[in-house]
């Protein structure tokens, strides 16, 4: 199964405070912020959930193109992107736009703030599914609000199942919006935060949801994983990471294992630990797409983790 990846592309710019948020910022005073945090540790990365997630995706050997729009200042990504054969066939340069910049400081408790300029981003609406041929698969990450509802739409009437996953793009939309995104998609992926907002955004709970998709799958950072379908829930275990060195891209790594357990006919209990795995891996690494392994490394670690063999 050939899966098409709508989302967005971006450079971060990570910066580590060497610090915690909480002792800075007084709880009383939050209606007169004004903080600043020293980010010694600073580094550039290529980014944004379609480019991260099919970087991973890559890497475990799944068969997948990212689609989304980019500025003129992207011949650095393109280039990167050459080098790991990853496609750039259903990307489009935006004249006169900078590719969407994040800007992310992490604290020691591994809180985030972000500050994002969506830039290219805002015209994927300019990308359409026909454009892509050969696809049976897809995946509808953060993007641009009106590129969303779009490629959602034409997903469903191409008769592609897709896996709806709104991340930090869910504030862009209301109640009756994700409604229609869970009717058209096949599956809904989100973090225990993101579902939360779900549930009270379209006032229905989470087994009403799983009641309207295959399956929905619900990340929890160090506990784990919790996948629901119609009439059952799978506790997955978090797989062990050896250090704690960024969190940043790991939800998008988890939704590269999803693909790939969708993509090879897996059952939900081996795709979770996939994903489980995946997200390990790459908190491990600084940035986002810095991580790698062998296929032999991950069965091995796949194994030791979860104690039998994929």
């Amino acid at each position: 199964m050939s899966a098409l990846i709508c989302g967005s592309f971006a450079y971060d710019t990570i910066m580590v405070f060497h610090d915690r948020f909480k002792n800075h910022i007084l709880p009383e005073q939050v209606h007169i912020l004004n903080v600043s945090f020293l980010v010694p540790d600073m580094r550039r990365e290529f980014g944004g959930c379609a480019g991260n997630i099919a970087y991973n995706l890559k890497l475990l050997g799944g068969d997948g193109a990212p689609m989304g729009t980019v500025g003129t200042d992207f011949a650095p990504y393109a280039s990167w992107m050459d080098a790991q054969d990853i496609s750039r066939d259903y990307l489009r340069t935006i004249e006169g736009e900078y590719t969407a910049q994040a800007y992310i400081t992490t604290d020691q408790d591994d809180n985030q703030i972000t500050a994002f300029h969506p830039g290219a981003m805002n015209y994927s609406h300019q990308n359409r599914i026909s454009d892509a041929t050969g696809i049976t698969l897809g995946l509808l990450s953060p993007d641009g609000r009106q590129g969303m509802i779009e490629h959602a739409e034409q997903f469903a009437q191409a008769g592609i199942p897709f896996m709806f996953d709104p991340g930090q793009g869910m504030p862009m939309f209301d109640g009756e919006d994700l409604l229609r995104f869970a009717k058209q998609a096949t599956w809904l992926a989100f973090n225990d935060y993101e579902a939360r907002l779900m549930q009270e955004r379209t006032g229905k709970s989470i087994e009403e949801l799983a009641g309207m998709v295959d399956a929905i799958i619900v990340t929890r950072g160090g506990e784990g994983s919790r996948i629901f379908t119609r009439g059952k829930t799978m506790e997955i275990p978090s797989a062990k990471a050896a250090s704690l060195e960024d969190p940043t891209g790991c939800g998008d790594a988890y939704r590269a294992g999803l693909l790939y357990g969708l993509q090879n006919d897996l059952d939900w209990e081996t795709t979770g630990r996939i994903a489980s795995l995946m997200g390990a891996i790459k908190i491990e690494q600084p940035g986002t797409q810095n991580h790698r392994f062998t296929l032999d490394e991950f069965q091995a670690r796949f194994s030791q983790s979860f104690g039998y063999n994929l």
